[in-house]
């Protein structure tokens, strides 16, 4: 599969979200979060044209690069030359939460086994861990409504989501909404690594809860965990492992 990069032919600030896009799609199939050719990570471009970029439908996350990424509009539709399909009915979810929410630059949207099996179980995300703390900090959800491509859902989850940053879906899968693509991503690792610990407690004995006045406290210890600086501190290092993957993600 040949590749032709379109460094020169979009802007210096485009090419820099393109490849911290692919950086993320490399970096969720190298943590095992991706499934196969299906959902996505969609980031939005600077500008007042409300356009997109998005996995090209058919790639596996670990084939994708800074080039192959698709811009798309609002519908779904392609709006620069691109020789990748897209698949606008998956984009439905992503365009309903990046219309309702302004600061929704990234949406990252997975299928992994720990995410599927909390958003199946009635009791949702049980505070049990210091990951799920941070997760319950910001934390909703929204009912199964079948396969997620039709356009009359968006209202009801727009709802659903309001003004936080993680959502479980019911019966389907996990999303986060973050204002840069480094946000986006560490919510996830905070969210998946939650649904991991969850599975992995109650396969034990009884469950210990944490005090709901240290969950309430959380989001003033995650600004001293990162120095103020939130995601930000620690994608640099996120960087420096995709280029050890394979630096080709930013062709």
């Amino acid at each position: 599969m040949q590749i032709f990069s379109v460094k020169q032919q979009v802007s210096e600030q485009e090419w820099q979200l393109r490849c911290d896009l692919a950086a993320c799609y490399r970096l969720v199939a190298h943590y095992g979060w991706s499934d196969l050719v299906f959902t996505h990570i969609s980031a939005r471009l600077p500008g007042p044209d409300h356009h997109f970029l998005i996995n090209p439908y058919g790639l596996m996350f670990d084939e994708i690069t800074a080039s192959s990424l698709v811009k798309i509009d609002q519908d779904g539709n392609k709006v620069f030359d691109s020789p990748f399909p897209v698949n606008p009915a998956g984009f439905v979810i992503h365009s309903a939460v990046h219309q309702a929410r302004e600061d929704a630059h990234c949406v990252l949207h997975t299928h992994t086994r720990a995410g599927v099996a909390v958003s199946a179980q009635a009791c949702g995300v049980l505070p049990i861990s210091q990951q799920s703390t941070f997760v319950l900090a910001s934390l909703a959800y929204h009912g199964y409504q079948g396969v997620a491509f039709r356009p009359e859902e968006k209202p009801s989850l727009q709802a659903d989501l309001g003004l936080s940053n993680f959502l479980v879906l019911r019966n389907h899968g996990l999303l986060t909404v973050g204002r840069t693509i480094a946000d986006a991503f560490l919510a996830m690792y905070l969210f998946e690594s939650t649904c991991q610990i969850q599975i992995s407690a109650q396969a034990g004995g009884e469950l210990n809860a944490i005090d709901p006045q240290i969950v309430a406290g959380t989001a003033q210890a995650m600004q001293v965990q990162t120095s103020g600086l939130g995601a930000a501190f620690v994608w640099p290092a996120l960087l420096r492992k995709a280029e050890r993957l394979d630096p080709g993600y930013k062709i």
